[in-house]
């Protein structure tokens, strides 16, 4: 099965209660059609009690069958709890943009895409740098250094 279609066949189930198992998860969405794999992450601390993290992920064999279990299955309730049910979103790389774990400026391409060094943010490209001195200066308070007080001036 490819990334694509095995993305659009995976649901992400939130709000699951500490008692739900894999088997409570593949039992409740075994009407919607045939599954593939369930799984419950567990606890990023090894000393966490919890048998997962209150999320899971069930993948079915076909998109129109994940389709059905989001329809039906959203915001019902399983072991005294609202569950959500969404589509899954594909895991992101290290090495994507915002999300990922490298900063957006450490990104190869990044500085010669969006770097400073070629002037063209500062307007000073094909001479506009000249055109603009003869024009009013853009800093208000430009002009203002050999005043003594500030206010209007008094005659």
């Amino acid at each position: 099965m490819s990334d694509a279609s095995r993305n659009k066949s995976t649901l992400f189930v939130g709000g699951l209660s500490p008692e739900v198992t894999q088997q409570t998860l593949h039992d409740a969405f075994l009407p919607f059609g045939e599954i593939i794999d369930v799984s419950l992450p567990k606890p990023e601390l090894p000393s966490n009690p919890d048998p997962h993290r209150g999320f899971g992920y069930i993948e079915f064999a076909t998109p129109d069958d994940a389709r059905e279990a989001m329809d039906n299955m959203h915001a019902s309730e399983l072991y005294g709890r609202v569950i959500r049910v969404n589509a899954a979103k594909e895991r992101k790389d290290a090495s994507e943009k915002l999300g990922g774990k490298v900063a957006v400026w450490e990104q190869e391409g990044y500085a010669a895409k969006y770097g400073s060094g070629s002037g063209e943010a500062d307007g000073e490209a094909d001479g506009e740098g000249e055109a603009n001195s003869n024009e009013a200066p853009n800093d208000p308070m430009q002009g203002l250094e050999g005043l003594a007080e500030a206010g209007p001036r008094q005659q």
